[in-house]
């Protein structure tokens, strides 16, 4: 059976740029992988398919072969296909994305050009903080476990701290080349794999990795304003990378506590508070808290219901990088009154004798008035 085009597998023209190549070549393998169609046999060999297609066609040399003589350019050992250095039906994910990503995500050789160089790896730290932390700013001490530095061989992973000899299979390129056909293949290589240089003698502390299991701590410093979720990056303080090379970086993760009065709504704060029956019937003043641990004045009319709400300017939570601040809002909930005695309630019916409660109670009369209305209309 005849191989399909290998433009026409990954769904580009003949002319598609590399950019073009590895965009259609990702979209594809993401789709068909194995691990994400369990067997699925057509998802495998369209996989296996697309894999090949894409490790000839990226590669400028086995391109131009295949334009010119097409998949006979690979016949009788001439390179190319999965095995040649592709993906293959093997291979996970995390190809792909080293494929892919690896540029983006720190993993290009340093500056001397040694392919296995890598920065150590980022951290993640969860930190909860109060709502007045959260308001105010704090430095948070944290204790993070991480690696440092050996200090026996002052991180090179060589017994005495001597340094790292260049390997003597890549010379220090990390990389090694072998012919297949009328192809070079380039490969990592086996001796250093991919460091380009070799510890003759390990330090016997770290076993050679250079580094060794510590827990550091660190402050953190917490801006005013932040919100559930803010990430906090202190760079440099992640894992030291192996060998000497440079460390990643720490994200601290906000979690901001529920708190006991306050309910956060972005910069806005709101809290209810109850009011007591006469208060509210004939007006006054009540105090309330600030999330700044003060206390503060809110009038109340003649007349206030219950679920009212004031508001209190500038009293709400800071904004992060602002000089502003949001408001504080105020709910009443009028209470009614328990445990009377005989000589207030006795008070209270003669309250209530005097008119009915007619113009009194507006929302009662209102609502009943409504009902009275729905009755008669049944009746009709």
């Amino acid at each position: 059976m005849a191989k399909a085009d290998y433009y026409e597998t990954l769904g580009v023209q003949k002319g598609a740029s590399g950019d073009e190549l590895k965009k259609a070549y990702r979209s594809m393998a993401m789709k068909y992988h194995p691990d994400k169609n369990q067997g699925d046999k057509n998802a495998e060999q369209k996989f296996k398919e697309i894999s090949e297609a894409y490790d000839v066609l990226k590669d400028d040399q086995k391109r131009a072969a295949y334009d010119q003589f097409g998949h006979r350019a690979f016949e009788n050992g001439g390179g190319g296909g999965a095995g040649a250095g592709g993906f293959g039906f093997g291979a996970s994910f995390s190809d792909i994305f080293d494929e892919m990503f690896g540029d983006m995500m720190g993993r290009r050789a340093d500056a001397g050009g040694q392919g296995g160089v890598r920065r150590g790896s980022d951290l993640r730290y969860n930190l909860e903080i109060g709502l007045e932390d959260a308001f105010a700013g704090s430095n948070s001490t944290i204790k993070v476990p991480s690696f440092a530095a050996c200090d026996v061989c002052k991180g090179t992973g060589a017994e005495g701290g001597a340094q790292p000899v260049t390997c003597p299979t890549c010379a220090g390129n990390g990389r090694v080349r072998a012919q297949q056909g009328f192809f070079t293949i380039e490969r990592t290589c086996g001796t250093c794999a991919g460091a380009g240089k070799i510890i003759k003698n390990p330090c016997k502390n770290c076993g050679g990795s250079g580094r060794t299991r510590k827990d550091k701590t660190l402050q953190v410093n917490i801006p005013a304003g932040v919100e559930d979720g803010t990430r906090i990056r202190l760079t440099g303080e992640g894992e030291p990378g192996l060998r000497g090379a440079p460390p990643g970086d720490l994200y601290v993760f906000l979690a901001v506590r529920p708190h006991r009065f306050f309910q956060r709504d972005g910069a806005d704060l709101h809290c209810r508070v109850p009011l007591p029956v006469t208060t509210a019937a004939l007006g006054g003043s009540i105090e309330v808290p600030t999330i700044e641990g003060k206390r503060t004045k809110v009038n109340v009319p003649a007349g206030t219901q219950s679920g009212q709400q004031f508001r209190l300017r500038g009293k709400g939570m800071s904004v992060l990088r602002s000089s502003t601040r949001g408001d504080l809002y105020i709910e009443v909930a009028v209470e009614t009154p328990v445990n009377l005695s005989k000589k207030q309630q006795e008070l209270l019916r003669e309250f209530e004798k005097t008119d009915g409660g007619k113009s009194h109670n507006p929302q009662s009369e209102g609502f009943f008035s409504k009902v009275k209305e729905l009755w008669e209309d049944l009746t009709e």
